[in-house]
C-alpha cells in the first residue's frame, strides 16, 4: 500500500497525461489523484481487515465501518468544498479521511476481539507457508483488478476525446453507478466466503445452493437499483453538477447516455462479479483472472481499436461494457461447470478408493 501510494503521488501527472485529458482539467485531475493516492495504504488495510471479518462470517461490521466512513466522507466533502472552498482538493481530502476512519475502525476491532481472528500487533510476522497460499489465491485476484483498471483507463481515454463536458457527465454517472456496484459487490464477497467455508468443511452440497442464491440476489438488487438510478437520473446527476444552466443540461445529458448503457444492464456486471467470486471460493482464482483478462480487458481493448475507431461515438464506447460482461459470464459459466465436474469426479474417486485399516 505504501509503495503504490508513493508511486501514485509522484507519477500522477504522467498517468493523467497518458490518458489524454483536455488541457483545462489536467492540473485539477492531477491534484485529485495525488491526494487520493495518500489514502491507498489505509484503503488496502481496511479491505484486508474486512475480508478477515467476512471469512469468519461477520459481514455486518465491515458494512457498519463503511457506512460510518461514507457519512464522514459526505460531511467533510460539504465542509471542505462549501465552507473552505477547496474544490477538487477538498473532495480528495475528504475521501482520504474516510479511508483512514474505515482503516482505524477495522484494525481497532481486530485488536480488541477475543475470537480466532484476533490481531496481536506484537506478534506480527510472515509465515512462509501461509504467505504462499495467500499469494496463490490473492495474486491472480489482484492482477484481475489491475487489468480491469487498465481497460477502464483506455475507456476513459476515449471519453477524454469528447471534451470536459462529456467527462463531467460520465464522471457524475460513474459516481451514481458506484453505489449500485457496492451493493452488488457484497454478493461477490459473500460467494467467496460462504463457498470457501463450505468446501473447507466438506459441505460440497451447499456450494451450488450458495451460488444460486448469490446469483439470484445480485440480479434482483442490480435490476432494482439500476432502474431506480436511471429513472431518477436527472435529479441524481444534478447533485453532482454545478454551473450555468446550459452547462448543467449538457453534463446531465451525457450522464444519462452513459447510464442507459451501464445503469440499466448493471445487474449483468453483478452476475459477472459473483461468478468470479464463486470460482475464487472454489480455489479457481487463476481461472477467474485468465477469463477476465481475455473476455473483459482483451475484448475492450479490441473494441476500442476496432468498433470505436470505426464509429467514434459516445454510445459505441459504452456499449463495450455490457457486451464484455456477457462474454465474460459465458467464459465463467464454462469454467464453473468444468470445476464442478472435476470436484465431483475427485470426490467419487476418493470415496471408491479402498482405505487401509
Amino acid at each position: 500500500g505504501a509503495f503504490f501510494g508513493a508511486m501514485g503521488w509522484f507519477f500522477s501527472k504522467y498517468f493523467r497525461l497518458w490518458m489524454g485529458p483536455p488541457q483545462d482539467v489536467i492540473e485539477q485531475a492531477t491534484l485529485y489523484t495525488k491526494i487520493y493516492f495518500l489514502g491507498v495504504p489505509f484503503s488496502i488495510v481496511y479491505n484486508f481487515g474486512a475480508s478477515i471479518l467476512r471469512s469468519v462470517g461477520d459481514t455486518k461490521r465491515p458494512l457498519y465501518f463503511l457506512v460510518a466512513a461514507g457519512v464522514i466522507n459526505v460531511i467533510f466533502n460539504l465542509f471542505f468544498v462549501i465552507v473552505l472552498k477547496m474544490d477538487v482538493a477538498g473532495v480528495a481530502t475528504a475521501t482520504v479521511i474516510s479511508q483512514v476512519v474505515s482503516c482505524v475502525l477495522v484494525v481497532r476491532y481486530l485488536v480488541k476481539t477475543d475470537g480466532c481472528h484476533k490481531l496481536n500487533l506484537k506478534h506480527l510476522r510472515i509465515v512462509k507457508s501461509r504467505l504462499k497460499a495467500i499469494l496463490f489465491i490473492g495474486f491472480p485476484a489482484g492482477i484481475q483488478g489491475s487489468l480491469f483498471s487498465i481497460s477502464n483507463m483506455l475507456i476513459q481515454s476515449g471519453i477524454n476525446k469528447f471534451g470536459s463536458t462529456v467527462m463531467a457527465g460520465s464522471a457524475a454517472a460513474a459516481n451514481i453507478e458506484g453505489f449500485i456496484y457496492i451493493a452488488m459487490n457484497s454478493f461477490h464477497h459473500t460467494a467467496i466466503s460462504f463457498i470457501g467455508q463450505n468446501i473447507g468443511a466438506g459441505k460440497h452440497d451447499r456450494v451450488k445452493k450458495t451460488a444460486v442464491i448469490c446469483l439470484a440476489c445480485v440480479t434482483v438488487v442490480g435490476i432494482v437499483l439500476g432502474v431506480i438510478a436511471r429513472l431518477f437520473g436527472t435529479f441524481l446527476l444534478g447533485l453532482y453538477v454545478s454551473g450555468e444552466a446550459e452547462y448543467e443540461g449538457e453534463v446531465i445529458k451525457y450522464g444519462l447516455i452513459r447510464m442507459n448503457y451501464i445503469a440499466y444492464p448493471y445487474f449483468i456486471c453483478g452476475i459477472m462479479d459473483v461468478m468470479s467470486g464463486i470460482l475464487r471460493g472454489m480455489n479457481r482464482s487463476l481461472s477467474a483472472m485468465l477469463i477476465t483478462l481475455a473476455c473483459v480487458c482483451g475484448f475492450r481493448i479490441l473494441w476500442i481499436y476496432t468498433a470505436f475507431k470505426a464509429i467514434t461515438t459516445f454510445e459505441v464506447l459504452f456499449l463495450s461494457y455490457p457486451v464484455s460482461w456477457i462474454i465474460c459470464i459465458a467464459g465463467q459459466a464454462t469454467a464453473l461447470l468444468i470445476a464442478l465436474k472435476k470436484d465431483e469426479k475427485f470426490r467419487e474417486n476418493r470415496q471408491n478408493t479402498p482405505r487401509e485399516i
